[in-house]
């Protein structure tokens, strides 16, 4: 059985998180990273979890090769369930008004997936949130689950294994091993640079288009008037 990980304990501090399961190391990344792939709850430490997971392997008693995969295996799991209840429920599941399951977030989902197909479950993956959904969002457009299932494993297995070779390799390099909390501000950061990029696009694309409303409703001889 895992061990309760204290509430003091903050979710995306990834090398307290793995030290507070102990001996089940193994099993609390399987379920964080199944948890984030495929119950909507997207807040989790995903990326951090893995270059943490193999940059202290050693300390932890596992192996990089164990991380990534049951990193894999979680993250197709629960990309599975994701696919399923976008097929089963799609977007019944979401409210305007949600905290986590907004209509907000489908609506970016599914414009990831229509723009890119399904490379978005292998992108996607790569992204804090949009991984999340972007199943979800190929189970409510009824994409074939043979072509769903080889993006997934595909996706997966990339996601993890690249993220645990990155943490072996930066594990190799003395001051980054000895400043891991650094480490992972950065990894942070530049995971959620595309989704605050995209957020500032939205918004200046907003408010362009009600600026171009507000003046379609002047007077036609205000309009004349403006330079």
């Amino acid at each position: 059985m895992l061990t309760t990980v204290p509430l003091a304990v903050h979710l995306l501090d990834a090398a307290s998180v793995l030290h507070a399961f102990g001996p089940y190391v193994l099993a609390g990344v399987a379920v964080l990273i199944f948890i984030e792939s495929g119950v909507l709850f997207p807040f989790l430490p995903g990326d951090s979890l893995l270059v943490t997971a193999a940059i202290t392997s050693s300390a932890l008693g596992i192996t990089p090769w164990q991380v990534a995969l049951v990193a894999s295996l979680a993250a197709i799991a629960g990309d599975q369930v994701g696919y399923w209840l976008g097929k089963r429920f799609g977007r019944r599941l979401f409210r305007d008004e949600a905290r986590l399951l907004t209509t907000a977030r489908l609506g970016e989902a599914e414009a990831f997936f229509t723009r890119w197909g399904g490379l978005s479950l292998i992108l996607g993956r790569f992204v804090p949130v949009v991984r999340t959904y972007v199943p979800l969002a190929a189970g409510t457009a009824q994409m074939h689950y043979r072509r769903f299932l080889l993006f997934n494993v595909t996706g997966a297995v990339a996601w993890a294994a690249g993220l645990t070779a990155v943490g072996v390799l930066l594990g190799g390099i003395p001051i980054v091993a000895h400043n891991i909390d650094v480490l992972m501000i950065v990894i942070i950061v530049v995971s959620v640079l595309p989704i605050v990029i995209g957020a500032l696009r939205r918004r200046s694309h907003d408010r362009a288009a009600a600026a171009d409303e507000h003046r379609a409703r002047e007077p036609r001889e205000t309009r004349e008037r403006q330079p």
